[in-house]
């Protein structure tokens, strides 16, 4: 009788953990492909969660809470929890995103280290700890931390290719400098590697190559950086 308790006890505690977690797929609105690599946050109980290689993800989250989807170059999604279905996530590239999105300038900072903590510490392996190295919440620690380290680069492009800055250089307005810029969005590396006047260079030298482009193709094909 005492096993029988025992072995009821743990069903109920498994399915109390199930009732908690939320499962489902995200994909690319346009191409119907999976995305792995999407970052996902309950901005209710903080719990973090990042999407496999097959779109799938699983994350705590009760009816109410509210999810945050977001990955580099497409538009954040989010989801308000009324029930625990499985859920199929559709996200949006900036390009196509009927000019939802513009180009941001003024994004907050950002500091995953002391917001996420804890990440950091879940990622860090050790010889004789198997569960560092191939454990789920490891690894997905990893993933995350890769992920907040593309976040960061992306802001600190954000932070010196403004709007502002830009317009004062090229002769682009509203929707076409906002086109301008995606298209002709330098990569962190160039950032890294260079000072203003090499970026204002950079932005004339880019704004040649719009001119001599047909009007047709001054849109954004593709989410490519110039270098």
């Amino acid at each position: 009788m005492r096993y029988i308790l025992i072995l009821l006890l743990a069903v109920i505690a498994t399915s109390a953990s199930a009732q908690g977690l939320l499962k489902g797929t995200v994909y690319e609105s346009a191409s119907g492909n999976k995305l792995a690599d999407v970052f996902i946050r309950n901005s209710n109980s903080k719990q973090l969660g990042i999407t496999d290689k097959n779109g799938n993800f699983s994350i705590k989250a009760e009816v109410g809470n509210l999810l945050i989807f977001d990955s580099p170059g497409y538009v954040s999604d989010t989801l308000y929890v009324i029930d625990l279905v499985p859920k199929k996530i559709q996200m949006f590239t900036k390009t196509i995103a009927l000019r939802e999105v513009t180009v941001n300038s003024t994004r907050e900072a950002f500091d995953p280290h002391k917001e996420y903590p804890e990440i950091y510490t879940k990622s860090k392996l050790y010889v004789l700890s198997p569960t560092t190295w191939f454990g789920k919440e490891a690894t997905d620690a990893r993933r995350l931390k890769r992920y907040f380290k593309r976040e960061q680069e992306e802001r600190r492009i954000d932070a010196v290719f403004t709007r502002t800055y830009v317009g004062s250089i090229v002769p682009l307005k509203g929707i076409e400098l906002e086109d301008f810029m995606l298209m002709y969005r330098p990569t962190y590396a160039f950032i890294k590697g260079n000072n203003n006047v090499s970026l204002a260079v950079y932005i004339n030298d880019s704004y040649k190559k719009y001119q001599a482009l047909p009007p047709e193709r001054r849109k954004p094909q593709s989410l490519t950086g110039g270098q």
